[in-house]
């Protein structure tokens, strides 16, 4: 059993249980269920710790779980403050030590996919194992709609869907997407629940922060590419839906190339959020990836003479370089 330590008040919501610890002054919302080896959830920009109740119960039964709400997000603090991505990986990596958590696999989705790949890379020793779901930060393509996001102007945009009569054209305009059987009118339904999830000001200003710290009007703007192959002995997990309209399979496929070693799951008919799509696979995926892998074994001498190597020239690294250029060309257009 993982040791949970720290003052701590719950509140309910959504059907589980939200525990509340302050870390640097802020206040830090979580849920926390089970036992056994820690598994920590990680949420995409908007989102909330809610994107993973279908999975924590089930996940629940074997391991802890932990699955936070992003500072700035949900019903955690929402400062003016440092948005980057190492920043949400050292935040993470302090409520851990408050919580007592020493060692996890990481499970991060979209924006979360990338905080992931930044702890793996700033902790390395204390990780278990790496799944990226859906991951930003391995090609500049991403949907117009975060493009469009990051622009001036944004925040007031994102405040005009709350007005009324705003949430019916939403409603009509997302099943007309579903008739005609669009990419993104199969996430449609999940990109309006983070918009549902910015009910303030302060909510919008920090996913605008979040979002501009990866992403301009051109796309993303971060990439996980040129470090990646530091995860060696990590077991690593890619899942993606074949029909992801915020970040393309493409990137799957990218990303596995980069990664030697990598596992790819790819859920047909699936979107940008494939643990909703279909809950019970997700898990069961999961479930067999940690019972089928050892930990990670990290050692300082590993880490310096990956380092001291550099990235792999041979084999799959001209082609990554290649590829990634091209996306970015096509991004750019």
């Amino acid at each position: 059993m993982v040791p949970v330590r720290g003052p701590a008040t719950c509140a309910p919501r959504g059907g589980s249980t939200l525990t509340f610890s302050t870390v640097h002054g802020y206040r830090r919302a979580y849920r926390i269920t089970g036992e056994g080896p820690a598994v920590l959830l990680i949420h995409g920009v908007g989102a909330t710790s809610a994107q993973w109740e279908d999975c924590i119960a089930a996940l629940a039964r074997r391991h802890t779980v932990l699955a936070p709400d992003l500072l700035g997000h949900g019903d955690s603090a929402k400062p003016r403050a440092d948005y980057s991505v190492a920043a949400y990986a050292n935040g993470l990596r302090d409520l851990l030590g408050v919580l007592g958590i020493d060692r996890v696999t990481l499970v991060g989705h979209s924006f979360g996919g990338g905080v992931a790949m930044q702890f793996a890379y700033q902790f390395p020793e204390r990780v278990d194992r790496l799944v990226l779901v859906s991951t930003g930060g391995v090609g500049r393509q991403v949907t117009p709609i975060l493009r469009a996001a990051t622009l001036p102007g944004a925040g007031l945009a994102l405040g005009l869907l709350k007005v009324p009569g705003a949430r019916w054209q939403i409603g009509a305009f997302i099943r007309t997407l579903q008739l005609l059987d669009t990419g993104l009118g199969v996430d449609a339904a999940d990109l309006v629940n983070v918009v549902d999830a910015l009910p303030d000001q302060s909510s919008r200003a920090a996913f605008t922060r979040t979002l501009r710290a990866v992403a301009d009007w051109r796309g993303q703007v971060i990439t996980m590419l040129d470090r990646c192959y530091l995860v060696q002995g990590i077991p690593t997990l890619l899942v993606w839906g074949d029909r992801d309209s915020v970040l393309p399979v493409a990137h799957a496929h990218l990303a596995h190339q980069a990664m030697p070693g990598s596992r790819l799951e790819i859920f047909p008919g699936a979107g940008h959020f494939p643990h909703h799509t279909d809950p019970a696979r997700f898990v069961r995926l999961l479930e067999d990836f940690i019972a089928t892998t050892t930990p990670g074994d990290w050692s300082v001498e590993q880490w310096r003479e990956l380092l001291r190597a550099g990235r792999p020239e041979e084999e799959h690294a001209p082609a990554v370089a290649r590829a990634y250029s091209k996306a970015s060309e096509r991004s750019a257009t």
